[in-house]
């Protein structure tokens, strides 16, 4: 590897790349269903203390139901940033701010860690015989480039790194553990503090067995190696301080009641499940970690003295265990990106030049194909030409109406022309670097992001979120905020709380509603999967149906709003 090839990817470039992909999908938009919403639901009451007056911050609760997924920090994080926030802040896009620090903390965590292993010396390339290869630091800075382009170009961290839930929660302190990890031989102090605050972040995201497995294994599999010089083991005490980590976290998961087992065992034809989610979640990463291992295939026969391969196998391993019990979920496999980026990495030294001209033309086509579609998406929208597309739209979310915006407009426009300014420079005659064959794969894929969530995110916004319903709702109760539900989901619960401003009451039994302290709210809502159910907790003879509100993209989502028969003494919650 010649010193030319590990030439510097300008860090304003890198710097621009990041912030655009971190912003798009977290400015602008509302809370979407159903994770997103509902998380913003658990959120906002602990920051306004909404709920029963003995609301907890340990225990914190939505429509009088616990957390099924045990996850407190995150719900911390957000309702922080909702009692921070000046007065008149929207409280949904306060809430997403600490989201944004954690993508931006997993991109980080993601680049140092590549950038550690790459400094190992069995991940150094071969020295020549008379000079000008490569410098070890830069070398591993190069690496930590095509790492950290790899994991932005992976199709499936786009969405659930930009919601504002646990898995992103999750996502970005398992990549914190990974960097402390990767870095447990040369930066021993900081490493542990990395490890410390990784396992107790998982742990208290929802993830304690997670955090056991990757906190302890991780630590086993970094000690493994004797072979390396002795400033560059692993010491057994640090492996002690983090297997300590693992057990006090362990007990305070336990103490706050966050071990929640929810495992499946799915069918063993469901493989092919697993295989289709694994080979476009992980694109285009996960091509390049297989040619990794071909290429890496003898250093495997000892992997324990190969911590470039070793600590990504056991993450990735982790997480693939953890998607496959877990019901075949995405937000499980989320964890394996960072991991799996890192593989691909090491695949970047050993491209041969027709692979890199493959990559690099199947990238351009695929993403300008992509952001061309978006495009023109747009301009029917807006002009009605093409027909076809606005038809289309018009038929998935009936009632939507396009307007211009041109702050959208001038930042999608900047954003295509840097693309093609991109492809001009990469079609160029320039110097060959490591991580030329992943900087189109990662800007395509920040690219069609960032013009989905400008040119589309209006109607992404109408089709995705809980706020048109809400408003249809709102539109018929007029200025009534005391209002009964009956099998609402946590989500449509917190979207009515938030868009509709409603006090929401669950609604009383039979063997109540005949006394006279009893309060009675003037109107009823009730999801219609429940009102098969309704007159066994209802008394149906009090209430009459007003009307049923379909949500506009939904066929499958109505409510079906009742009113009270007799006058009714409206409470205050």
């Amino acid at each position: 590897m010649a010193q030319d090839a590990v030439r510097r990817l300008p860090r304003w470039v890198l710097w621009t790349l990041c912030l655009a992909y971190v912003l798009s999908g977290f400015v602008g938009r509302t809370p979407w269903k159903a994770e997103d919403m509902e998380a913003f639901g658990f959120m906002r009451n602990l920051a306004l203390s909404i709920g029963p007056e003995d609301i907890s911050w340990l225990k914190p609760t939505l429509l009088g139901q616990a957390d099924l997924d045990a996850a407190l920090l995150p719900y911390w994080l957000g309702a922080w940033a909702i009692q921070l926030a000046p007065s008149g802040f929207a409280l949904d896009a306060a809430a997403r701010l600490p989201f944004m620090a954690l993508l931006g903390l997993t991109l980080a965590a993601t680049w140092y860690a590549v950038y550690a292993l790459a400094r190992s010396p069995a991940a150094q390339p071969v020295s020549f015989a008379f000079g000008g290869e490569a410098q070890p630091a830069d070398y591993a800075r190069a690496m930590a480039d095509g790492g950290l382009l790899a994991l932005i170009a992976c199709l499936g961290l786009a969405r659930l790194s930009h919601e504002a839930a646990p898995p992103l929660a999750q996502l970005a302190f398992s990549a914190l553990l990974f960097f402390a990890l990767a870095n447990l031989a040369r930066k021993r102090i900081p490493a542990l503090f990395g490890a410390a605050s990784g396992i107790l972040g998982l742990g208290l995201s929802g993830s304690p067995l997670l955090a056991m497995l990757l906190g302890a294994g991780g630590a086993i599999v970094m000690a493994l190696d004797t072979r390396k010089p002795h400033s560059l083991q692993v010491r057994r005490v640090d492996v002690a301080w983090i297997l300590i980590f693992c057990l006090s976290t362990a007990a305070i998961a336990s103490k706050l009641e966050l071990w929640q087992w929810r495992v499946e065992f799915p069918h063993f034809f469901e493989i092919k499940s697993l295989a289709r989610l694994l080979l476009w979640f992980t694109w285009p990463a996960w091509p390049l970690a297989l040619w990794t291992l071909w290429r890496w295939r003898y250093q495997l026969k000892n992997i324990s003295a190969n911590p470039h391969l070793s600590l990504p196998l056991w993450f990735l391993g982790v997480a693939i265990a953890s998607t496959w019990f877990s019901g075949i979920s995405d937000r499980a496999l989320l964890l394996a990106l960072p991991a799996l980026a890192t593989l691909a990495a090491f695949a970047l030294p050993t491209f041969k030049r027709s692979m890199s001209a493959f990559i690099d033309w199947f990238t351009l086509l695929f993403f300008s194909f992509g952001a061309l579609i978006v495009w023109t998406v747009w301009l029917s929208l807006q002009t009605g030409f093409p027909a076809q597309p606005a038809i289309n739209v018009g038929r998935l979310a009936p009632g939507f109406v396009a307007q211009f915006s041109l702050t959208t407009f001038v930042i999608a426009g900047l954003a295509t022309l840097g693309w093609a300014g991109l492809v001009k420079w990469r079609a160029g005659r320039n110097r060959a670097a490591l991580w030329k064959s992943m900087v189109l794969p990662a800007s395509g894929a920040t690219l069609c992001w960032l013009l989905i969530m400008t040119l589309w995110l209006p109607v992404l916004d109408f089709g995705r979120s809980y706020a048109p319903l809400v408003y249809q709702v709102r539109s018929m109760m007029g200025d009534s905020e005391c209002v009964h539900y009956y099998g609402l989901t946590k989500a449509q619960g917190a979207a009515f709380e938030f868009h509709g401003n409603f006090k929401l009451q669950p609604v009383v039994r039979p063997s109540n509603q005949l006394s006279t302290d009893s309060k009675q709210c003037a109107w009823l809502i009730v999801d219609t999967q429940a009102l098969t159910s309704l007159s066994q907790e209802v008394n149906v003879g009090l209430w009459t149906r007003h009307a049923t509100v379909r949500r506009p993209s939904d066929n499958n989502e109505d409510i079906v709003l009742f009113r009270a028969v007799a006058p009714t003494t409206s409470a205050k919650p």
